[in-house]
Formats: structure tokens, C-alpha cells, sequence
């Protein structure tokens, strides 16, 4: 059984922890997006109003994002097993009280509430897997976890449509959120029989409280008002959060460095934030996942609103992503370990072939539905190619340096910075798209201008992947895993 200390599992072992983390990584991630298509649906049930529709969409971000980094600090400090089982229960609890919530009041904490259960649970699943694999094995795994990342977030407009299809308009939003109960009673069980022991690092644990909470108010502040974006009417003093974000930043990095000197054991360890390959593919998270977030959006918006496709309908054109994103996920995890950031770069490069092919195909269509929905859907796969080629092996690269004792805080990192990104991008997107559309634009011209934002944030990733490649080229990254 693998331990902390890098020990070697059994194969059996190692693979079904895996299984494990597929399927918390597929769940949590799966109710990022899913939950949108049934807003209409929870509006009306409900009768809820702009403030709490914006904060079941936008509390679970949120609160996802603010547990990360703490969760990842105390995995690392021995606790892996126990906040993998307690998110896990956690989760299920959050989401049954969801689907079972009287009042839009009552959603709104719930989904704050599964948020923070996400956040414990996804830095356990990035620790486990640096844990217990090495090499071109965990190139293999983090692929296998980069898929369910690309489908998950993919299906879930498409796994939204069809609960709520089968259990009617009323009561299907409910099993979007129940769901996650039976798929929970089947994996914790399980969890408990083969997740391995934690093991606590050796001395006094020093958990840093003070730095905690610093990047907690710093994540906060920065990441309100892009999650409370909703592109119409909303209040420009939300804005004001990031003057304190920006303090909050200054103080955590102040009060780190003196952490550090004091005692050798702040958050944000410099064995970590030193490593040129970690630096360079958190940033390229940042600038994608502000991107690739904003993809569905932009689309499901047109597709819905514009030219009034059902939930369904729209869910079905992203299949071709999600299946492409997959299959391309799953062999660029097991190539990453023989070509590293030159595989990233090449996936980042057909990620923007099949934008610009995405927005052709909307600009040529107009607002005629056939056309249209079949020329995103296969300008998408094309993209979901790129995207599964960029996802899972820019993970491997940039944790693969990382010291296994800091597996869990430096995969949480890396994914705030995504979350971070998502939010940021889906912003931007939300403003642009519905700014044009109030000004008289076609809902043609609203997407695909709104797309071309897409376009540049990703472009933004290309230029982080060349500089990091041009760095390992130089010896300043080492290009081995």
C-alpha cells in the first residue's frame, strides 16, 4: 500500500484509487456546469429571483474555490483519507439537501455548502495520484483524469437536458442535484476499503492559519465579482472587491516570506513556487481555463436563446467535444511522458483551428438552426481534440517536479488557478455577449464576437506553452518527468 513517503502500491491498488478519483473528479466537476440548463426550471418551481439564481450558479465556484487551497495544506500534513471520506459524505449530504431544498434560500446554501465538500475532495484526488503514481504511469493517470475533466464539464448540459426530460420541467431539476446520492453510495464504500492510510509528516505540524486565511480572503475577493457576473444589469461596486483583493495578495506574500524565514513551513512553499514548470503551467491553467470555460457558455447561449434549441438539442451538438476531448485526453496522458510541452503546444494550436471553425461556422448560419448546429458540432470535436491534448498532459508537466509532500497544496494551486481563470472568462463573455445583443446585434454576431474572446485568452496559453517550451529547450525546466 502506497504511503506519503512514496512507497510503491500494488497495481490493483493503485487502479482502483484511481477509479475512485475518476469518479469524484466526474462528479464535482460535472456539477459545475450542469446546474445551468435547469435554472428556468428552479426560477419557476421556486419562484426564485436574480440574487439567489446568481448565487446557486455562482456559490458552488466560490466556495469550491475558497476550500482548495486549505484542503490541499491539510492533506499534505496526514489527513489525505480522512477529508477524501468526509467530502465525500459531505457531498452527498449538500446535494441531497439540494434537490430536496424548499426555497431558492435554502438551494443557495445548499450549493454553497457542496462547493466547499468539492474543494476538500478535489486536492485529496491530485495528491492520491501524485502519491501513488510516478512517471509515464501518472502521465497515464493524470490523462485519464484530464478526460474526465474535458467530458464532465462537456455532458453536463447534455446530463442536465436529459433529467430534466425524463423527470419533467417541475421536479427534474431536483434529480440534477439527487443524483449524486446513489453514484456517492457506491463509491464510498469502496473508499474506505481501499484508500490508503494517511500518514502524517514526522515533527510538529505547522498548518500556517494565519497565511490560510490570508489566501482565503484573497481568493474571495478576487474571485466575487467575476462569479456574480451575470452580463445584465449588474452593480459596478462589485468591483471594488479586487482593491481588496489586491491587499489581501500583499499581505499573504508579506506575511509568507516572514512565515517562511520563521519557521520553514509557509503555504506557499518555496519548493514549490521556485519551480519554473510549475509557475509557467499554472499560468497557462489561468489563461486557458478562462477560454475553455467560456466555449459552452457562448454556445449554449446561442444555441438556446438564439435559435431555441431545448436543453437537449444544445447538450447533444457538445457531444462531439465531449467524446473527442476524452479519446485525445486519454492518448495524450499516456504520450506526455515521450514529448512533453511540445504536446501542449500542438493542442493548443488545434484548439484555435476549431474556434475559428466554430465561429465561421456561426457567422455563415446566421440564425438557421440546421446549419448551424451542425457546423458546431463538428468545429467543437475538432476543438475537443486540441482541448484533450492541452488539459491533462499541461497537469502532468506542471506538478511533476513538485515533492510529494506538497502534492496536495500544489494541485490545489494549480487548480484555483483554473477556477480563478473560469471565472474570469466567463465574465468577460457573459458582459460582451449580452452587451451586443442590448445594442441590436444579431445573436450570430453577440456569439461570435463573443467567442473571439475565447480565441485570445487561449491564444494568451500559446504564448505561456512557447515560453516554457523554449525554457526546457535552454535547461531551465527539466524536460523529464
Amino acid at each position: 500500500m502506497s504511503t506519503s513517503t512514496g512507497q510503491a502500491a500494488p497495481d490493483a491498488q493503485r487502479w482502483r484509487v484511481l477509479g475512485l478519483c475518476l469518479a469524484v473528479g466526474f462528479i464535482t466537476m460535472l456539477d459545475v456546469s450542469i446546474v445551468n440548463v435547469a435554472l428556468p426550471s428552479i426560477e419557476k418551481a421556486l419562484d426564485a429571483g436574480p440574487t439567489a439564481l446568481q448565487l446557486i450558479v455562482a456559490g458552488y465556484t466560490l466556495a469550491f474555490g475558497l476550500a482548495l487551497v486549505p484542503a490541499g495544506r491539510l492533506g499534505d500534513a496526514g489527513g489525505r483519507r480522512t477529508l477524501f471520506i468526509v467530502g465525500l459524505v459531505g457531498f452527498a449530504l449538500t446535494s441531497l439537501a439540494a434537490g430536496l431544498a424548499p426555497s431558492d434560500e435554502w438551494l443557495a446554501i445548499a450549493r454553497l455548502l457542496q462547493g466547499l465538500s468539492a474543494g476538500l475532495l478535489n486536492p485529496q484526488v491530485i495528491g492520491l495520484i501524485q502519491q501513488m503514481f510516478s512517471g509515464y504511469e501518472r502521465g497515464k493517470a493524470f490523462g485519464m483524469f484530464g478526460a474526465t475533466i474535458g467530458v464532465s464539464t462537456a455532458l453536463g448540459p447534455l446530463l442536465g437536458g436529459l433529467i430534466i426530460q425524463a423527470a419533467g420541467e417541475e421536479n427534474g431539476w431536483r434529480w440534477i442535484f439527487g443524483i449524486n446520492v446513489p453514484i456517492i453510495a457506491v463509491v464510498l464504500p469502496l473508499a474506505l476499503r481501499f484508500l490508503p492510510a494517511s500518514v502524517r509528516r514526522p515533527g510538529p505540524r505547522r498548518l500556517d492559519p494565519v497565511g490560510l486565511v490570508l489566501i482565503a480572503v484573497a481568493t474571495v475577493a478576487v474571485m466575487l465579482p467575476f462569479v456574480t457576473t451575470s452580463g445584465q444589469g449588474d452593480d459596478p461596486t462589485r468591483w471594488w472587491w479586487l482593491a481588496l483583493g489586491v491587499l489581501a495578495i500583499g499581505a499573504t506574500i508579506l506575511w509568507e516570506r516572514r512565515y517562511q524565514r520563521t519557521t520553514g513551513a509557509s503555504v506557499l512553499d518555496p519548493r514549490v513556487l521556485s519551480l519554473t514548470s510549475f509557475r509557467n503551467g499554472t499560468l497557462l491553467g489561468i489563461t486557458y481555463f478562462a477560454g475553455f470555460t467560456g466555449i459552452f457558455l457562448v454556445a449554449t447561449l446561442y444555441l438556446q436563446n438564439d435559435l431555441q434549441f431545448t436543453p437537449l438539442h444544445a447538450g447533444l451538438i457538445g457531444m462531439p467535444f465531449a467524446i473527442a476531448s476524452g479519446v485525445a485526453s486519454w492518448l495524450a496522458g499516456r504520450g506526455v511522458a515521450r514529448w512533453g510541452r511540445p504536446l501542449v503546444v500542438t493542442g493548443l494550436v488545434v484548439v484555435l483551428l476549431g474556434l475559428g471553425g466554430v465561429i465561421l461556422a456561426i457567422r455563415a448560419s446566421g440564425d438557421a438552426r440546421a446549419p448551424a448546429g451542425w457546423g458546431i458540432a463538428l468545429t467543437m470535436m475538432i476543438t475537443g481534440i486540441g482541448s484533450g491534448t492541452v488539459i491533462s498532459p499541461n497537469q502532468t508537466l506542471t506538478l511533476a517536479r513538485v515533492p510529494l509532500d506538497l502534492a496536495g497544496v500544489a494541485g490545489s494551486m494549480l487548480q484555483l488557478g483554473q477556477r480563478v481563470g473560469s471565472a474570469m472568462g466567463i465574465a468577460v463573455v457573459l458582459s460582451t455577449y449580452y452587451a451586443l445583443k442590448a445594442g441590436g446585434s444579431t445573436g450570430a454576431v453577440a456569439a461570435s464576437t463573443a467567442m473571439l474572446i475565447t480565441v485570445g485568452l487561449v491564444s494568451v496559453s500559446l504564448v505561456v506553452a512557447l515560453v516554457d517550451l523554449r525554457a526546457r529547450s535552454h535547461g531551465e525546466v527539466s524536460s523529464t518527468l
